[in-house]
């Protein structure tokens, strides 16, 4: 890893985790950033704040998600300027998504060029093909098959699952009708309930998943899926 890469990461570390503070009052206990090819991956730890520990205490998680919505929504803009500013590189699409239970917490910039000097990407890790045959099942029981999927290992830990051509005519509906942000909940549920229920990833990648994150663009019909993994 170049010297200049390195810094970048920190630095994109330090002012997530800062930004992070000063919206919600507390920031995440560690940031782990990763640039490689055309992806900037944001992995936050032990993010979760003493009122929505409560909230979660009294099964008020709905609170949370939209509480949680509604302030990403205004730091999103912001880190995206940030990481232009310091590299140069301009992030088209953004992708978030979080694990209460975990306290744990995802974003994901994708920009149309590839970064320069950012790490190589394993396009052809152990148990693709099968992986995305499983992912593909997984879409057909919550929607319909994709068009497309792409998948790849940003570093021996992050796995991240790229599908294009998801959404069904009554998803599209939905979301002309203004009820987008309702739909992304659902599907939201109901994939990471499948994803953490299915015992076929760990025997197909040979690694545990230990955490899964799951966002979507409607207007791109777009969506991105990001694993984490560790030793079986």
């Amino acid at each position: 890893m170049s010297q200049q890469l390195n810094q970048h990461q920190q630095l994109i570390a330090s002012y997530t985790g800062k930004m992070l503070r000063d919206h919600f009052g507390k920031g995440p206990e560690s940031v782990f950033v990763s640039i490689g090819c055309n992806v900037i991956s944001i992995y936050l730890r032990n993010f979760i704040t003493p009122s929505e520990r409560v909230l979660l205490e009294q099964n008020h998680e709905m609170i949370i998600h939209q509480v949680r919505e509604k302030l990403m929504q205004m730091i999103i803009p912001e880190i995206s300027s940030y990481v232009e500013a310091l590299t140069d590189i301009k992030l088209q699409e953004f992708y978030y998504d979080w694990n209460l239970q975990n306290k744990t917490m995802m974003l994901l910039g994708i920009c149309e060029a590839s970064v320069q000097g950012g790490s190589p990407v394993e396009i052809n890790y152990t148990g693709k093909q099968q992986l995305e045959r499983e992912i593909d099942t997984l879409s057909q029981q919550a929607q319909r098959s994709p068009d497309e999927i792409v998948s790849f290992e940003m570093n021996p830990r992050m796995l991240i699952i790229i599908r294009k051509g998801i959404l069904v005519h009554l998803e599209k509906e939905l979301i002309r009708l203004g009820q987008g942000e309702l739909l992304k909940r659902a599907k939201r549920n109901l994939e990471k309930s499948f994803l953490h229920n299915n015992s076929s990833l760990d025997s197909i990648l040979n690694k545990s998943v230990q955490d899964s994150f799951v966002d979507w663009n409607f207007t791109l019909d777009k969506s991105v899926t990001l694993l984490i993994t560790g030793n079986k």
